[in-house]
């Protein structure tokens, strides 16, 4: 045999990548949980628009409804004027602006750290973090229902990713026990983004200093919405730096723009500066988002009402769906309501309803959630009137039986 026709049989016997990835996402399909694009045609606040038709839309993580507020817009604009659309390098590279320096200033005040490092995502601050933090063979204990982020940052980084039941602490304490001397950090969710519970985190953070272990906190679903001034769980709990050493959250929720932060002490921002590759080797968040993002920061924290409004329409919203026998999921108090349906095909049939009867509720299906705990995940904004929630209501009453039924 030649080299060449040795090599095509080897070529052969290969498997193609491509084809194989295709193949996964036919198998997915065929079990009804494949995942396809749709086109949001325009809509903003609460309203949205798919195919012609205007939905009232019960999915938007635009907690507060900054994303449209015209201060917010106006600085994005301005922004975009004064230092250009994108930053044109690498923070270390030219690419770190004074708004840049402005943003990480307001950031550390807010919730209390001495300092903060802005990124470009939320998934590029976790990676960061966790891999500037973590070597092969320390230990990282995360919370069965963390964020994917989380978990693939401890992969990254080499260590051993110990997974505990949710909200689980004696079982978070025998993993600390069983390891007493590896380097430890514990990774949870301040808010759970399908569950919308928070963290019991005064707890953990006892556990972590009574074992020497470091405790970071991903705060994306409770910046803007918890806390004094909305400075978030962690300082809703009362923790400062020394309980809660490592604190993210994200920009593209309650803040309606887009970008993360890491905030800690002097020692954390220099390390991840040098150690954080998602921040050294990306280019500096774009110029015009920090200046809208520091925009939503001061209408966050003066506006109080729009954190009222959304605890208002939190408990009637739960209230509402108590009365009417619906499946709530544990004991969420923030915007973030899950309705668990069960089967997967079943909650894609109450959300095809829904749409029907004029609300945006989309199903939530497995693998981002557990077999048979396929859910329609409600999330309420400030913008919504109580009226509004309660026409939802009344809509998943009417339809809740078929499905429920159907299971």
């Amino acid at each position: 045999m030649t080299a060449t026709a040795g090599s095509r049989a080897l070529a052969q016997r290969r498997i193609d990548l491509i084809e194989r990835l295709a193949q996964a996402a036919q198998a997915r399909a065929h079990v009804g949980l494949g995942r396809r694009l749709r086109v949001r045609q325009a809509g903003l606040g609460t309203r949205i628009v798919f195919d012609g038709r205007e939905l009232l839309n019960f999915a938007s993580n635009d907690y507060l409804g900054l994303a449209a507020h015209p201060a917010v817009i106006a600085a994005l604009i301005e922004g975009a004027r004064r230092d250009g659309v994108g930053a044109g390098a690498a923070h270390l590279l030219g690419g770190h602006r004074a708004i840049h320096e402005q943003l990480d200033e307001a950031l550390a005040a807010w919730t209390g750290r001495a300092r903060a490092l802005s990124f470009s995502s939320g998934w590029l601050a976790n990676l960061g973090a966790l891999t500037a933090l973590l070597e092969p063979g320390d230990l990282c204990l995360q919370d069965q229902l963390n964020h994917a982020c989380l978990l693939d940052g401890a992969r990254l980084a080499g260590a051993t990713l110990k997974r505990y039941r949710h909200g689980d602490l004696d079982r978070l304490a025998r993993l600390l026990d069983a390891e007493p001397e590896r380097p430890a950090l514990i990774a949870s969710d301040g808010v759970f983004s399908m569950d919308g519970d928070r963290a019991p985190l005064v707890e953990i953070a006892n556990l972590a200093t009574a074992r020497g272990a470091s405790l970071m906190v991903d705060d994306a679903h409770g910046i803007g919405v918890l806390g004094p001034r909305g400075a978030g769980s962690v300082a809703a709990a009362g923790l400062g730096t020394t309980q809660v050493p490592v604190l993210m959250a994200t920009f593209g929720k309650a803040l309606g723009t887009s970008g993360a932060f890491v905030a800690g002490s002097a020692a954390l921002i220099d390390g991840l500066t040098n150690f954080a590759r998602s921040f050294v080797y990306s280019t500096a968040l774009a110029p015009p988002l920090a200046h809208a993002t520091l925009a939503a920061i001061r209408v966050a924290q003066v506006e109080a009402w729009r954190r009222e409004q959304l605890a208002r329409l939190t408990r009637h919203f739960r209230r509402g769906a108590q009365a009417r026998g619906l499946a709530l999921a544990g004991d969420a108090d923030g915007p973030i309501q899950p309705l668990i349906v069960g089967a997967a095909d079943a909650a894609l049939t109450l959300a095809r309803a829904l749409a029907d009867a004029g609300f945006y509720v989309p199903a939530i299906r497995p693998p981002t959630v557990r077999p048979g705990s396929a859910r329609l995940r409600v999330t309420l904004s400030a913008l919504h009137r109580e009226s509004e929630v309660e026409a939802l209501l009344d809509a998943l009453a009417r339809h809740w039986p078929q499905v429920t039924d159907a299971n």
